[in-house]
Order: structure tokens, then sequence, then C-alpha cells
């Protein structure tokens, strides 16, 4: 059976595990990282020297990185739905995977960092309202992409709305400063109405 190692309010396992509850799948969940430890030991940096969540075992396979392990579990369980069989859709879907983490997580980290995980004493105001300034100049992208598509590809829900869908829920639920995003907002309405995502991903920020 497939294994799947990480804490259920992770971005990153919240990604994996809609994934698999879309595609259907059997697997099993291992507590890991966070108030589970686990992440540190040797026997886990055996299957990720990184120490993060998640990681996957899947017949022996071992994989980390999140955005990956969608894509794998996409092309070994999903092709025609959630993984497009079209070589040039397929990389319009990777193009907004890689957007999601190269781009728009890692300014939108920052400000998940400081304005929930970090007391307010202890916060960088400055350093703070830069990060929300260029993330908001992120999700402005997203918006103008969403104009005339119910999800990132067009009509049909793909691979590509699984890290794009975990990050619009959690910055929906940000306390920070947001520019007007109908587009965004009405893609978000479309999500929550999938029984996975309010499962896996409308989970309370910690």
């Amino acid at each position: 059976m497939l294994k799947v190692w990480g804490r259920e309010n992770s971005i990153n396992v919240q990604k994996v595990l809609w994934c698999c509850d879309e595609l259907g799948l059997d697997y099993e969940r291992i507590d890991a990282g966070g108030p589970f430890g686990l992440t540190r030991d040797p026997e886990y940096l055996a299957l990720n020297p990184n120490g993060l969540v998640p990681v996957i075992a899947d017949d022996g396979f071992v994989l980390w990185e999140s955005n990956v392990i969608v894509r794998y579990l996409c092309a070994t369980r999903g092709a025609g739905t959630l993984w497009p069989e079209d070589a040039k859709r397929r990389a319009d879907a990777e193009r907004w995977m890689d957007w999601q983490l190269g781009t728009l997580w890692a300014r939108m980290r920052p400000v998940f960092i400081g304005l929930v995980r970090t007391p307010p004493e202890e916060r960088d105001e400055a350093a703070l309202e830069e990060a929300r300034r260029v993330t908001v100049e992120a999700w402005e992208v997203l918006e103008g992409h969403m104009a005339d598509k119910d999800y990132v590809l067009g009509d049909a829900f793909t691979m590509a709305d699984v890290p794009l869908g975990v990050s619009v829920y959690r910055w929906s639920q940000i306390p920070a400063e947001k520019a007007p995003t109908p587009n965004l907002d009405s893609y978000l309405g479309r999500l929550s109405r999938r029984p996975a995502f309010r499962a896996r991903v409308m989970l309370p920020l910690s």
C-alpha cells in the first residue's frame, strides 16, 4: 500500500493527501513533522535527507518534494484526467505548478510564518510588509489568468489545481491586507464544493 509521511496541517502534505483522495487511492498516512517529530530520526533521514515532509513510498519507490509527488501520482494513476496526456497541456500544468513553488509560495511563506506562527512582538514589520506586497503582486498574475477559466487549465480539474488550490485557501485564511480577487474567490468557491478539498485542505492554520 502507498505510504505517506506527514502531518495533516502541512500545506505540502495537504497537496499529496488531496491528490490521493481525488484519485481515489488507498494509502496509509504516518504522522511526521511539527509536534510529531520523526523527521530527524536516522530512519526518516534515510527516506528524505532534507528532514522535511511529505515523503511517499510506493511499492518500495521513495519520493519527496510535494509537487513532484503530485506529478508522479497523477502520471501513474490519473492519466487523461488529472494528468493531461497532451504534451503541451501537460507542460502548461507543470508551468503553473513550478510557479506556485518557485514564485508564489516563496513570497507567501514569510507572510504565513510572520502572521500565523510569529508572536506580534517578535515580528519584523518592515520585512513582513514587503513580503505581503510582493505576494499580492504574485496573486495578481493568477487572478488575471483565471478571468475566463473555471480551473487553472480551463474547464477541467487537473494536477495544476492541487498546489494552487491549497495556496488559494491558505491565503484566504491569513490575516493580511489583500487586493480584491473576484476570479480567485470564485475559483475557491468551486474548489470548496469538492469533498476531498474540504476534508484535506480546509483546515485551521497552525
